[in-house]
Parts: C-alpha cells; sequence; structure tokens
C-alpha cells in the first residue's frame, strides 16, 4: 500500500481521520524558531520627479458690491432669499379658490405624453399654498414655491405674482 493512503503514522499529507497524530506543540515551537524571519529591505521604486506647478502671474480680486444707498430695497422677499438657497420645487399656476383665510387654491396645469397613444394630454393638479396678506384672487397667475408643511394639506407658499386676472 501506498504510504500517503491512509496508514497510521505516515507523513503530513496523510488522511487524519485514519488515526494520523498531530505534531507535538514543542516540536511546533521549534520549527518555527529555526526558521527565522529576515526582514528584507524593500527596494524603493525611483519615482519621477513631479514639476511644481506654475505660478499664476495675477491673483483673481474679490468681487466687491458697490455700496447701497441708503433706504433702497431689492425686490427679492425674503422666501425668494430662502429659495436660492435650497433646492425646492417652484410651479406656476392660477388661482382656483381664494375662500379660505391666508389660503389659496393653485391649479397647476403641465402636458405630458400619454404612453399609449403617444400625444400629448394636459394634467391638472391643485395644491393649497400659503398666503400671509390674503392678496391673491380667483384667476391670478402665481408662482408658488415648496415650503414646510404648514397644515394638513398645504405644503405650498406663494411667492410671485406673474399675471393679474382680468375684471370684468
Amino acid at each position: 500500500m501506498n504510504a500517503s493512503k491512509g496508514q497510521a503514522g505516515g507523513p503530513k499529507g496523510s488522511n487524519p481521520k485514519a488515526g494520523a497524530k498531530k505534531p507535538d506543540a514543542p516540536k511546533a515551537a521549534a520549527s518555527k524558531a529555526a526558521a527565522p524571519k529576515a526582514a528584507a529591505p524593500k527596494a524603493e521604486v525611483a519615482k519621477p520627479e513631479a514639476k511644481p506647478a506654475p505660478k499664476a502671474e495675477a491673483k483673481p480680486t474679490p468681487k466687491v458690491e458697490p455700496p447701497k444707498a441708503a433706504g433702497t430695497q431689492t425686490n427679492e422677499t425674503t422666501e425668494e432669499k430662502a429659495a436660492r438657497g435650497a433646492f425646492k420645487r417652484r410651479l406656476v399656476g392660477r388661482v382656483k379658490s381664494d375662500k379660505m383665510d391666508k389660503t389659496v387654491v393653485v391649479e397647476v396645469v403641465r402636458s405630458k405624453m400619454d404612453p399609449v397613444y403617444k400625444k400629448y394630454v394636459r394634467v391638472r393638479k391643485s395644491y393649497k399654498a400659503h398666503d400671509e396678506e390674503n392678496a391673491y384672487k380667483t384667476g391670478d397667475r402665481v408662482e408658488i414655491i415648496e415650503h414646510r408643511p404648514l397644515s394638513k394639506l398645504k405644503r405650498w407658499k406663494v411667492i410671485n405674482l406673474v399675471e393679474r386676472a382680468v375684471q370684468e
């Protein structure tokens, strides 16, 4: 029989179920001590020298805003200032109802392609928007922007009047 095929006391590669003995712990420690670990110095790879970046001759001057005259105001409201910093959706629509206090219902109409007939159809959606001064009336075209929840269904705020309704 072959010595590697399951004889007891065979070489290291023998089957462990056939009764092969495991090496003693002192012998294993002695074999580890016999093989000293010599730290070989790592060969350094020559790196190409990096060229220094060319220095800019002229430094850009910071933007300086001209001083504003006393009493002048910009046409930007606080809502518009807040809107510049965040990514909030803006929609334009017509005021459908102004019967609630400090709230208007704005209907936004957009075109959407029908997936089956490949024709553009008008899609209407109504949003309740906050109107602090009750300034907007039915028929006005307004711009609304996303806002934190103000009530159960009100998550938009009117920021701009686009067009006044025609008075008859």
